[in-house]
């Protein structure tokens, strides 16, 4: 007994063993012989830009390029795209590449991987460019914490004048894009420069993997935090020719929190200097042709709104009831209707299905958590959802006037929302015509019961009388 579970044991550590030995071989197979970054901090969701030319010197083909993060970033990755690069200038075009999250076995310090497929694996001596775009939520830190009316929101940022990656880097350079020109402090890992509001690190020379040099920057940046702490969106399909969607928003600023106290005045009279980092108006972008709208909050409609619409797109600019300073919330209602005939086709196996756009119509807007509720027609069967990311769905039954037997509902949910996850999903089902008359014929039988009964009550005498004797 003891024999065999020795043997399992050894047997257990020979599979690590040559899973860590494939890993380091394949890290040593590729290199990157130019990395350029670049890493946009003008809004509070950042992007990150990267350009890689891997080249290959195994003997064997790699099918895939690992793509390394540290743990201190993994949580506010919000989204990752890789493309290849095909041809050049003008002619240039790009592939889009499957990207994926990665379990390795010797990942030192806590890195996580994502892993982009290849389309063709790459040989020996060959190389490839690869495109990266990846965007971080909640990685700008306001620092102070708090600040008075008249104060500029300041903050710093966390990151590495070197790429982390598992491959060497021949060379490599990255740039750093601030929202102003005021940058209180910067880390310096030479050759360090500053332009105006771009900072330059490196280029620098035949890096080691897992290379990594920690650098914080702390500049001026009082452009609006808004943050989504909870969205929900209803689409309600109707096929008697509209959909009905309404979205309720869990609104918050989430820069540097509001000391001290409010003076209306001096926001109103010194708009240049007073609340800087705040703000009062929200554009929401919605679809085209809509009609209906209507904005709302617990007390009830509020007027102060704009909406500015066309065949082509339709721009909704609300105004809160008062201007979001730092840790500051609002609560608030979004509604309108869209025509069907723009939304719901029907597909060449004969199943209808919704085409709408996943995400939060808000301009420049993160989302902790997002979930689009698509409430089908009764009589509905074989609801699926196809959505280009991954996300937690789910059905439920909802219950409206009129229905029997409820509504199917197709619930979606994600976490992390950005807005490039503003891409059309559709949502598949069956649907039998018949199903569109049992409302119609459940309201002509109630008056139809409505008027027997009437004409019976008018009909039959109740009344109560003595007999009289002939």
């Amino acid at each position: 007994m003891e024999a065999l579970l020795r043997f399992r044991l050894a047997l257990v550590f020979l599979v690590f063993a040559l899973l860590s030995l494939l890993a380091r071989s394949s890290s040593q197979d590729l290199q990157i012989a130019n990395a350029e970054r670049r890493i946009d901090l003008t809004s509070h969701i950042i992007k990150v830009y990267l350009t890689l030319k891997v080249e290959s010197n195994g003997a064997s083909p790699a099918s895939e390029i690992l793509l390394a993060f540290p743990p201190t970033q993994v949580d506010h990755l919000a989204i990752v795209k890789a493309a290849a690069s095909v041809g050049k200038r003008k002619k240039k075009t790009y592939q889009p590449l499957d990207v994926k999250p990665s379990q390795q076995p010797d990942s030192p310090n806590g890195t996580k991987y994502y892993s982009v497929s290849l389309l063709n694996p790459l040989g020996k001596g060959e190389t490839i460019t690869l495109e990266v775009l990846y965007i971080l939520t909640h990685s700008l830190k306001p620092f102070p914490e708090e600040i008075s009316q008249s104060e500029s929101q300041l903050v710093y940022y966390h990151d590495s004048a070197t790429i982390l990656s598992p491959y060497a880097i021949k060379q490599q350079t990255t740039y750093i894009k601030t929202p102003s020109t005021k940058v209180e402090s910067y880390t310096k890992v030479d050759p360090t420069n500053r332009v105006d509001k771009e900072l330059k690190y490196g280029p620098y020379d035949d890096q080691p993997p897992y290379s990594y040099s920690p650098i914080i920057i702390h500049c001026e940046n009082n452009n609006p935090f808004s943050v989504v702490e909870e969205l929900v969106r209803e689409v309600e399909i109707s096929h008697w020719g509209s959909i009905q969607i309404t979205e309720h928003y869990k609104l918050v600023h989430a820069g540097a929190r509001h000391k001290g106290i409010f003076s209306r005045v001096d926001y109103q009279s010194r708009p240049s200097i007073s609340g800087l980092s705040s703000f009062k108006h929200i554009l929401a972008r919605l679809p085209p042709r809509v009609h209906s709208v209507y904005y709302r909050d617990e007390i009830g409609n509020i007027s102060s709104s704009h909406l500015r619409t066309n065949s082509q797109k339709s721009e909704l600019e609300i105004e809160p009831r008062y201007p979001l300073f730092g840790g500051w919330k609002a609560t608030f209602v979004i509604g309108y209707g869209v025509p069907l005939e723009d939304f719901l086709f029907e597909s060449s196996d004969g199943r209808r299905y919704l085409n709408f756009t996943f995400g939060c119509p808000l301009v420049e807007t993160v989302v902790d958590k997002l979930t689009v509720k698509v409430v089908l027609p009764e009589g509905s069967k074989e609801p699926s959802a196809v959505v280009p990311f991954p996300v937690d769905q789910h059905l439920e039954t909802s219950y409206s006037y009129l229905d029997v037997v409820g509504r199917t509902m197709v619930v979606l949910e994600k976490k992390n929302v950005v807005p490039e996850h503003s891409v059309p999903f559709q949502v598949y089902y069956n649907f039998n015509p018949i199903f569109m008359l049992a409302e119609p014929f459940m309201l002509a039988s109630a008056f139809f019961f409505f008027f027997m009964a009437c004409v019976a009550y008018l009909h039959i005498d109740l009344s109560i009388r003595k007999s009289q004797n002939v």
